[in-house]
């Protein structure tokens, strides 16, 4: 029961209201029991109101604040400025800025005794900065794959942006899925394969080399729909590195560097705009200095992508190595009957592979003389054949 005296006919507390229950009681004599029966109020209120009256007259009437007078909970207003003025500072250089972020700030510079996240909340949302969104999708109805090493697997992809001119040019970045580590982030007007092996070697110089790697299906990382070999996919096998793809048209695959293009965008739309390559590379070296070494990252409890890559072991490559030089390459399906075709000495021959694997489609076959690979596109080894010249079947 509410403590305020209620006009049914108006639904806010009365001043008018309290005066007639108290002459009720005061000149009426009436029992408090039977008027706070009769007119549905509490007899602690009802006692409450007539000991303030007698104190204080028609003014111990009036409805009270319930605020209380002291809120040992509540942040002092040098730590609400603070977190503020943290929010300021990282939202206008163009970096993430949300409470936890700005928890893990507040950690760095006063140790532990910091107010908790949902307080940080709190304080930016009644500061104007921050507006509930109770429509986005629960984190929890997610399902993410996260590699369990670092190096286990890269992800690349490639995205664009703007120079002062207006020319667009290119980024090609790349992340550890690991740790969400960025291995590469470089600008050329037009990325080719070459390119891209280059910039690949120079990441792998740095931070080893990966287990695999994984892109979208740019002409870039991958000849296979043109039914040959990339440079890019030709450096991996020669590396042992298996090489993965995504889906066509379904870029939650490579979700990862998808969302990392996000949060470089951001960053250098608080930026100057570059007016050449050489400008533009130099904003990502530094937000890649400070993304890797400074930013706390959601994803691996708020810890930074250098921590979590120095905190395991190493994945390292793990397929033999393919000399693609010196090899004939052939793109082939398995047929229903678990094999596949290729013409040696002049007559087609027939590499049975096995039926687990009928249907698999952009098998490649490495061709040294009479020694044959056949590989997946990921990379996976299905079997290594020598050849008998005597037999149209090579069975397993």
């Amino acid at each position: 029961m509410s403590r305020d005296i209620v006009d049914t006919s108006q639904g806010v507390p009365t001043v008018d209201m309290a005066r007639f229950l108290v002459t009720a009681i005061e000149v009426e004599k009436r029992s408090v029991r039977a008027v706070a029966r009769e007119h549905g109020v509490s007899k602690s209120w009802l006692y409450e109101l007539l000991a303030r009256h007698r104190q204080e007259g028609d003014g111990g009437l009036v409805e009270r604040s319930r605020r209380p007078l002291h809120t040992p909970t509540k942040l002092a207003l040098a730590t609400e400025d603070e977190i503020v003025a943290l929010r300021k500072e990282l939202a206008e250089g163009g970096f993430d800025a949300g409470p936890e972020t700005i928890r893990v700030h507040l950690v760095r510079r006063h140790g532990d005794q910091v107010p908790s996240y949902s307080t940080i909340w709190r304080v930016l949302k009644a500061r104007g900065f921050v507006t509930a969104q109770p429509h986005k999708r629960p984190k929890s109805s997610y399902v993410r794959f996260v590699a369990t090493l670092p190096n286990e697997r890269w992800q690349f992809d490639v995205t664009h942006v703007r120079l002062a001119s207006g020319q667009e040019v290119e980024i090609l970045n790349g992340i550890d899925d690991h740790s969400r580590l960025c291995v590469a982030s470089r600008a050329r007007a037009v990325f080719t394969a070459t390119a891209v092996v280059d910039t690949f070697q120079s990441a792998a110089a740095t931070w080893g080399y990966p287990q695999t790697v994984l892109s979208d299906n740019g002409a870039v990382f991958t000849a296979h729909y043109r039914g040959g070999v990339g440079a890019f996919e030709a450096a991996l096998l020669g590396l042992g590195i298996a090489f993965r793809h995504s889906r066509p048209y379904h870029p939650q695959t490579c979700g990862k560097v998808e969302r990392f293009h996000q949060t470089l965008k951001k960053y250098l739309e608080h930026q100057d705009p570059p007016v050449t390559l050489r400008q533009l590379q130099r904003q990502l070296d530094t937000f890649v200095a400070y993304y890797n070494e400074v930013r706390p990252h959601r994803a691996i409890g708020r810890r930074t992508p250098v921590e979590a890559f120095g905190a395991r072991v190493k994945a390292t490559p793990s397929l033999p190595p393919i000399d693609v030089e010196n090899h004939r390459v052939r793109q082939d399906v398995v047929d229903s009957g678990g094999t596949v075709t290729l013409r040696y000495l002049g007559q087609l021959r027939h590499l049975g592979i096995g039926r687990a694997h009928k249907g698999t489609r952009g098998v490649l076959l490495f061709v040294a003389g009479a020694d044959v690979r056949v590989v997946t596109l990921d990379g996976e080894l299905l079997r290594t054949i020598t050849i008998d010249p005597t037999k149209d079947y090579q069975g397993q």
